[in-house]
């Protein structure tokens, strides 16, 4: 099977994704916007060739990549896992005969205002929202379901340009920030209580293949605003539980509602006193590595399975839900240069043996800013097999670990 694969090299773990296809036995031909000499010489062990374009989100250049290769050779399968790519993946595949995921589910999986009223319609709980380009349609939405509410890029990822807005004065002071106030297209939503998590899948035909249950601490909001959370993600083994059904029947209504068929997904989530409630999905992985956090737990390789499901339809193994794992990112005390770390000893003496991964800028490196997310400083990933043992030693981590910098 010829797969071609936008942006083999970056982000960092992309990598994987091609080593899981080739793995499977699937010919690669990469797309993407570095010179050919600047990929490792691993990445270009796994493809067969390599195509460099000015830009992969561009569709005409895409477009015209992709025709080139298939004026040499059969493709299969176009496949992307960033989500400023999977738009223009899916145009060039509907505009080239290749399947995979529709223009239709690519558009309501980036375009928030839209997803949430396919979803509505199917009877699916979410927050109230709307599209807003003036600040008369900010108000207007704002009177109706009251303070606070949400404003963040209708096609935005994470918490990145995302504002929680409390009051009057605030929604001014955003209505400029946010660009609203000179036409730029806002989601404006009902801010929702609970605690926050997501479930990722990988669905083979419309069918979940594999499913994770992860959960933030504290939710992300928060946590991408104070310096002196060190903020968790933990992936639960206990999946089973009763207290999981909804969420899992609701991520089956979700990838139906919009056509999920073969393809990883990303579907984040709230419980509170309102119920659970859908947030948004992207039809890709996750971001921050989660994959990985993912094979440590299950003593498997979803890469591999991914590939499987696109190469043959079907999985390759099943996860061993043996740990719990996760991730805790460990904040500098300010912005500047690293100058040291206290508690990393004690931590290592006493839970070493759970962390499986670790990175740990050297003294003299700078400092990311808060904003940067969940890997940009220093971070550990951890596993244990019971769930609340893994919540302890992870909140030791964050009040024993301190990153000095100056």
């Amino acid at each position: 099977m010829n797969i071609i694969f936008i942006e083999p090299s970056f982000p960092y773990n992309q990598k994987e994704f091609v080593r899981g296809l080739h793995q499977i036995g699937a010919n690669i031909i990469g797309i993407g916007e570095r010179p050919q000499e600047y990929l490792s010489d691993e990445v270009k062990g796994y493809l067969s060739s390599y195509v460099q374009v000015q830009s992969v989100v561009h569709e005409p250049t895409l477009l015209q990549a992709v025709q080139q290769i298939q004026s040499k050779v059969w493709v299969d399968r176009l496949e992307a896992t960033v989500e400023a790519h999977i738009m223009a993946a899916a145009s060039v595949r509907e505009a080239t005969g290749i399947p995979g995921t529709s223009v239709r589910t690519a558009y309501l999986c980036r375009d928030k205002p839209a997803m949430k009223e396919e979803l509505r319609k199917a009877g699916i709980p979410c927050a109230m929202s709307t599209r807003a380009d003036n600040p008369a349609i900010t108000s207007d939405f704002v009177k109706q379901v009251g303070y606070p509410v949400i404003i963040k890029p209708t096609d935005g990822a994470g918490a990145s340009k995302t504002w929680k807005v409390s009051n009057a004065a605030e929604l001014e002071r955003v209505i400029i920030e946010s660009g609203v106030a000179d036409g730029a297209e806002v989601a404006v939503e009902e801010f929702i209580e609970g605690h926050e998590g997501y479930l990722d899948t990988l669905t083979i035909d419309g069918e979940v293949s594999h499913e994770f249950i992860t959960h933030y601490y504290p939710n992300v909001l928060v946590a991408m605003r104070e310096r002196w959370i060190s903020p968790q993600m933990i992936t639960t083994n206990r999946i089973e539980a009763e207290g999981y059904r909804e969420v899992r029947q609701m991520a089956r209504e979700v990838n139906r509602v919009l056509g999920i068929g073969t393809s990883a997904t990303h579907m984040e989530w709230f419980a509170g006193p309102k119920g659970l409630k859908f947030s948004e999905i992207g039809c890709r992985p996750p971001g921050v590595g989660q994959w990985d956090v993912y094979n440590t737990a299950n003593d498997f390789d979803i890469y591999l399975e991914w590939a499987s499901a696109l190469m043959h339809g079907h999985p390759q193994k099943l996860p061993s839900r043996r740990f719990s794992a996760g991730m805790i990112a460990l904040r500098p005390e300010c912005d500047g240069n690293i100058t040291g770390y206290f508690g990393l000893e004690a931590i290592q003496q006493e839970y070493g043996e759970c962390i499986v991964a670790s990175h740990l800028p050297d003294a003299g490196s700078a400092t990311q800013p808060v904003e940067g997310g969940y890997m940009a400083n220093a971070w550990m990933r951890v596993r244990h097999p019971d769930y609340d043992t893994l919540r302890h030693i992870m909140d030791t981590i964050g009040r024993t670990v301190t990153v000095h910098a100056g």
